[in-house]
């Protein structure tokens, strides 16, 4: 069975709002993020069971990259 993707252009600003909002889904397997240039500078591997405290630290990690981006693109790797 074929992942689904599906991809989402947005400001870094916004970056970290839409990977929570993602992850409170609960369908997401992988979430990649991609700078302007479509450069990979990010993957988050989701698995069932991971909850907040772990997710804590890689939500620090997306804001850090938040920061040095203005636009970005976040593609949902989904089960």
């Amino acid at each position: 069975m074929e992942d689904k993707r599906e991809e989402f252009k947005i400001d870094a600003d916004q970056l970290v709002k839409k990977v929570k909002e993602i992850i409170a889904a609960g369908n997401a397997r992988t979430i990649i993020i991609k700078n302007e240039q479509g450069v990979e500078v990010m993957t988050l591997p989701l698995t069932v069971g991971v909850v907040g405290t772990l997710l804590a630290a890689p939500l620090v990690a997306v804001g850090a990259i938040a920061a040095l981006m203005t636009k970005c693109t976040i593609i949902v790797v989904k089960k």
